[in-house]
């Protein structure tokens, strides 16, 4: 069987804006899903295809889950997509 390694990473956020950047990955997500860029959906990322294989939940870095909320896996790794990045395969 196939198995992916996951890394936990720990953190702090502050409560007060936790939960306002939260909810605005979620709303990017449910209009990837709305969209039809669900889980196992084959994509290209220009002409390279792959899979999405989950969402990108975070609410802080230069690649948050609110502008990229697409997690795809390529021949060349996994990538955090935008909507606008990919397109069905």
């Amino acid at each position: 069987m196939y198995t992916r390694s996951l890394t936990v990473f720990e953190g702090r956020r502050d409560a007060r804006t936790a939960r306002t950047a939260l909810d605005t990955a979620a709303r990017a997500i449910r209009h990837a899903i709305d969209a039809g860029f669900r889980i196992g959906r084959r994509v290209r990322i220009g002409r390279v295809p792959g899979n999405v294989i989950g969402y990108n939940i975070s609410n802080s870095g230069r690649f948050g889950g609110a502008a990229y909320p697409l997690l795809v896996e390529t021949e060349f790794g996994i990538t955090k997509c935008s909507m606008l990045e990919v397109s069905p395969a």
